[in-house]
């Protein structure tokens, strides 16, 4: 398998998202909110873009508070947060000001439950740094709940399943194996996720270089993947 980073369509679609958000005006509201449901490939996509962005990555978990948080974005800005939030808050701030970032905060689903989002409203508006909020499925329905922070969304971007036309450019990407067509169908119906999909080519390449397969159609892909080892249990009876 390849090692490179595969642009899917969701990439395509959050970069195009991100440069967007890079080029808005001082006075237009720069929160963006990305979600879907897991394995789409949403929390790669997010750390590639900001590694290569220079921007600051923070990834929230269960029970994080304000202070905690802003203490989590002041250690990725090279800063010592203070004990009280609110020194935090302005050395954060005042660091913005002079050396502009993108944030980006992934789980956001667990500050939307402790209302800890709202700490990242307010830092949007002191600094107009872009941020960009990364959380689940349903995470556009529990913002809905925190309307001031709704009004401030410049768009909401949703990590799509992967149907065959996105299955084959990942294909193109990823492996050096022809798949057919109708094999490309046949993933399609065995999984609609990145992460899933990433695990089955593994899976079906070292079983085609144990039976020496270089192209892949739908027949041969079923008995791969039911782990029939033997080429000749794969053969079809002419």
């Amino acid at each position: 398998m390849k090692k490179t980073f595969i642009k899917t369509k969701n990439v395509k679609r959050f970069v195009a998202l991100m440069d967007e958000l890079q080029k808005l005006p001082p006075n237009i509201p720069k929160l963006a909110l990305v979600y879907g449901d897991h394995g789409l490939g949403k929390s790669q996509t997010i750390q590639w873009w900001a590694d290569k962005n220079d921007s600051v990555y923070v990834r929230a978990t269960q029970g994080m508070t304000s202070r905690w948080l802003l203490s989590e974005i002041a250690e990725e800005l090279g800063e010592e947060p203070y004990w009280h939030t609110q020194e935090t808050f302005e050395l954060i701030e005042n660091y913005l000001r002079q050396n502009p970032k993108t944030i980006i905060v992934d789980e956001i689903d667990y500050l939307i439950e402790k209302h800890t989002v709202e700490t990242l409203r307010d830092l949007h508006d002191k600094t107009t740094c872009p941020i960009v909020l990364v959380g689940m499925g349903a995470a556009d329905k529990k913002l809905a709940r925190y309307p001031h922070l709704v009004d401030r969304l410049y768009k909401t971007l949703k990590f799509e399943q992967f149907n065959s036309e996105d299955i084959t450019d990942i294909l193109q990407q990823i492996t050096d194996l022809e798949f057919t067509p109708d094999a490309i169908n046949y993933l399609a119906t065995r999984t609609n996720q990145f992460r899933q999909l990433v695990k089955l080519i593994n899976k079906i390449e070292k079983l085609s270089e144990t039976n020496k397969i270089e192209e892949i159609d739908e027949y041969t892909l079923k008995g791969l993947l039911n782990e029939r080892q033997n080429l000749k249990a794969l053969q079809k009876v002419e």
